[in-house]
């Protein structure tokens, strides 16, 4: 199976400025990370705030460079600060966020919200545009008549839905998921996930799923990475590290994290009923 994604020793740096009674400083946010994800399979980044798992997701998703070490998107080597983000590469990595709320522009229509990625790769008639706006509307579970509403006409999964449909809008092979299911309901939650999971499998996505719950990413990852303070201290299959974690900070996240896969969710929902 071919390799969407592939990092080498991936390292970001921050430079502090230096005040008056202080000298500058350096911040090692990602500390030499290496991983690959093959097509169609889901890598889920996991670790608590702060951690660099949001640095990472801005570097895989082409948004910073990374200081120094590797990046690979289906083979070709990625440099940034070099001129290689063209439209086309671009087309190949989208990112979904965290907060539905703040991801949609409040004065866009809908519509305007998914056939912008169209517009701005060109060469796309205004016809043709609509048309696959609607179906991409379909996809993920909304109709036609949401395509001329504005985002505060919707609730937070559905908006979430419609961040979903505007990554998807250019066919990308690798999507970054940062956190997408952290601001929702718990019963929204197993929704979405749902979604991105029968998503995944019509397209052929590759995810790379960022998350501080464990019990999220064992519902929907292939392989599993722990960070900490910038490091990759677990790296291997989901049944692997859920099996038989080996960092101390791994079994940590388990033992503080509730579990929050669909079924968890379903039956936490009819405790607090039958309440």
């Amino acid at each position: 199976m071919s390799v969407v994604l592939e990092a080498k020793n991936i390292v970001r740096d921050y430079q502090l400025p230096g005040g008056l009674f202080s000298k500058g400083g350096v911040v090692h946010a990602v500390k030499g990370v290496s991983f690959s994800v093959e097509k169609g399979k889901t890598l889920a980044i996991v670790g608590e705030s702060g951690c660099g798992k949001s640095t990472l997701a801005r570097i895989l998703t082409l948004i910073d460079p990374a200081t120094s070490g590797d990046l690979f998107i289906k083979g070709k080597k990625v440099d940034i600060t070099k001129g290689d983000l063209t439209k086309d590469l671009r087309r190949e990595v989208q990112i979904v966020f965290q907060n539905p709320y703040g991801s949609l522009n409040p004065r866009q229509k809908i519509g305007d919200v998914l056939t912008a990625p169209l517009v701005i790769q060109g060469n796309v008639p205004a016809d043709e545009r609509r048309e696959r706006a609607m179906m991409m509307l379909k996809k993920v579970g909304l109709g036609e008549e949401h395509y001329n509403r504005y985002p505060h006409m919707f609730s937070g999964g559905q908006r979430q839905r419609i961040a979903i449909a505007r990554a998807l809008m250019l066919n990308p092979s690798l999507l970054v998921l940062d956190e997408p299911v952290s601001a929702l309901d718990l019963s929204v939650q197993a929704q979405v996930l749902n979604l991105l999971a029968d998503l995944q499998d019509e397209f052929n996505l590759t995810y790379v799923f960022i998350s501080h719950d464990l019990s999220v990413v064992r519902y929907i990852a292939d392989e599993v990475m722990v960070m900490y303070f910038g490091e990759a201290v677990e790296y291997g299959t989901r049944e692997a590290v859920f099996a038989d974690p080996k960092h101390d900070y791994t079994k940590t996240l388990f033992a503080a994290t509730p579990k929050a896969d669909p079924a968890s969710i379903r039956a936490r929902l009819a405790r607090k009923n039958a309440a």
